[in-house]
């Protein structure tokens, strides 16, 4: 295998990698082969010239970082206006909270003209380059119409919606086309390839040429499900550590009358945690032993502050959550226990450990790594429950969870009912295959997966072939 160079809206140190973060699952890639990483550097140049930046290279023991700076023009249509205003709602399923008058397009095309400028130079002949997420999708065709015919591949970290909803872009033809210039797209789930399978056959005229293999625009693809792990060692270890420990025993002496449940979410809407909270309430309702009894450890991260969005479901969630403890909280128990801010990652696994009982309940994701390092952090010998949202895309590799659908909020809260009531025997028998499984498929079966899976894919099209397209 040549040098891997891997292409990310946002970089980071391998040498300083985050436990289930992209560090850890290309971290050892990138070291062995001498590799590149590429992407934003997270500076914005307020007078900075629309589709110019200055390239920063430097060495991060035997990787070498290339971060580009953006100018403020290119980060709000690119980064705010398009990726996140259009892709990422839409892509969610969330068609109403896209804004498609934003004229934002250009900025997008232009942010991604810039990293194949930047990036082009960089490269050598027997490179491998991996691609990462919704920011960069028509990268791979401004590489090709340079000329680049390296072998390609592309991942998909969020869901990709059934063809109606992605018709609803304005330019989705355009979008789409532009992952044929790759050799392998991948997607967290099997349901996420036959959205696409369905949307080229129907949209692009694509003819199947082999197994998820797809020839449209003079050009063929190969389209595979590689779902996302943890690096479950990593996160047991962490879990051993004084932070995770005394996090653990402080969480299980504060708690010691009450059944504790917990989420980990970054403040999104895409997550659910107003239905997850509405649940909750249903529960105290229906179940009234669960009163004086069930305590909910809600983590609602921020993210992405200035938008509108994100402080309306902000601000629902803390009246939410302010009537639940009114209604029903008493002097000495209060219901729900919401948490404004993130985390350390350190204390994670002893606050998971503690807990009896996880929900991970959003209404659209493409993975949710929260419900296999809830798993993986547990006491095999009385384990918790995992509550996981169906259209979570952890659903397909963890059936032995409590699915539940987030929208019926009776139904959740009966799910989390029988959570609360299981017998230990069942709780370890569905723990153990759980943990087998996000163990099987780790993050680094993720990251060999793939890139044997793009070794291996068809030989990369020409420049003469893609400029013909």
């Amino acid at each position: 295998m040549g040098r891997l160079v891997v292409v990310s809206n946002r970089l980071a140190d391998p040498r300083k990698a985050a436990a289930g973060g992209l560090a850890v699952a290309l971290g050892e890639t990138l070291k062995r082969t001498g590799g590149l990483w590429f992407g934003w550097s997270g500076k914005i140049v307020e007078d900075g010239t629309p589709g110019e930046g200055e390239l920063h290279v430097h060495q991060a023991g035997s990787v070498t970082l290339a971060e580009l700076d953006l100018s403020k023009e290119d980060h709000d249509s690119y980064y705010r206006g398009y990726a996140n205003g259009v892709l990422w709602p839409v892509f969610h399923y969330r068609l109403d909270l896209a804004n498609f008058e934003s004229g934002h397009l250009g900025g997008y095309r232009r942010v991604n003209q810039l990293f194949a400028r930047k990036l082009y130079p960089l490269l050598k002949p027997d490179d491998i380059i991996w691609i990462h997420d919704y920011h960069l999708i028509p990268l791979a065709a401004e590489l090709r119409a340079m000329g680049c015919e390296n072998r390609i591949g592309f991942f998909l970290h969020i869901p990709l919606p059934p063809p109606p909803i992605l018709a609803a872009i304005p330019s989705h033809e355009w979008l789409i086309r532009a992952m044929f210039a790759y050799d392998l797209v991948g997607f967290q789930s099997h349901l996420d390839v036959q959205h696409f399978a369905h949307y080229v056959k129907a949209e692009a005229t694509a003819e199947s040429v082999g197994a998820n293999q797809f020839r449209a625009f003079n050009s063929t693809v190969q389209a595979e499900a590689f779902p996302i792990g943890i690096d479950v060692a990593d996160f047991q270890r962490l879990g051993r550590a004084r932070e995770a420990r005394e996090t653990y025993e402080t969480t299980v002496k504060e708690y010691s009358r009450r059944r504790l449940l917990i989420g980990v979410d970054r403040l999104d809407y895409s997550k659910g945690l107003p239905q997850r909270i509405r649940a909750f309430r249903e529960l105290l309702l229906a179940y009234p032993e669960n009163r004086h009894s069930a305590t909910l450890l809600q983590v609602a991260s921020p993210s992405r502050e200035d938008v509108d969005a994100y402080n309306d479901i902000q601000h629902e969630l803390e009246s939410l959550c302010g009537s639940i403890n009114g209604d029903f909280g008493d002097f000495d128990w209060m219901p729900i226990r919401y948490i404004h801010r993130t985390v350390a990652r350190k204390r994670l696994p002893g606050l998971y450990r503690a807990c009896a009982v996880a929900l991970v309940t959003p209404l659209r994701d493409g993975m949710n790594l929260v419900a296999k390092e809830f798993v993986a952090a547990q006491d095999e010998e009385d384990p918790g429950v995992l509550v996981l949202s169906r259209f979570a895309g952890a659903a397909e590799q963890m059936p032995q969870a409590l699915m539940v659908n987030p929208y019926d909020t009776h139904g959740t809260a009966q799910v989390i009912q029988q959570a609360l009531q299981m017998s230990l025997g069942e709780r370890r028998e569905r723990h153990a295959a759980l943990l087998e499984g996000i163990r099987k498929y780790d993050v680094h079966w993720w990251c060999r997966e793939f890139l044997r899976t793009l070794g291996e894919a068809k030989q990369p099209p020409s420049a003469t072939e893609q400029n013909a397209a």
